[in-house]
């Protein structure tokens, strides 16, 4: 599951890149914290959780990574979308989206809070000399 995570991460952070040249260009700064959590949910928080998955291949094989995966990259998106539209001034459907989007990634953080502490141990570590 590392790779994929990861793989993910690079997706968010060119978005992420993308989005942040195009608010400062056209000058919608009112559009700045969707690109601050694009860039922290999406690429830091997938990156690092899939360096740890890759470190530590018990995490990342367990049933557990896959909800993570699934429930932070399907959170992530609608939380944002959420975001986009509250920071437009469309609070209603906005309010909503962006609290199913905040339980999903909550509720990714809190399967990977139990996964770490279930699977990373220093003798469940990656070894190159194995």
């Amino acid at each position: 599951m590392g790779s994929l995570f990861l793989r993910v991460a690079v997706v968010y952070v060119v978005a992420g890149v993308i989005f942040g040249f195009a608010i400062g260009i056209t000058e919608k700064l009112a559009f700045a914290n969707v690109h601050a959590h694009a860039n922290l949910i999406g690429w830091a928080t997938l990156a690092l959780s899939g360096l740890i998955y890759t470190v530590f291949p018990r995490a990342g094989a367990a049933s557990l990574a896959r909800w993570h995966f699934w429930l932070q990259n399907v959170g992530l998106p609608v939380f944002l979308l959420g975001l986009i539209l509250i920071d437009a001034g469309i609070p209603m459907p906005g309010i909503p989206i962006i609290s199913v989007g905040s339980i999903l990634v909550i509720a990714a953080m809190l399967v990977f809070l139990v996964n770490v502490f279930q699977n990373v141990r220093p003798e469940n570590a990656f070894s190159a000399q194995r």
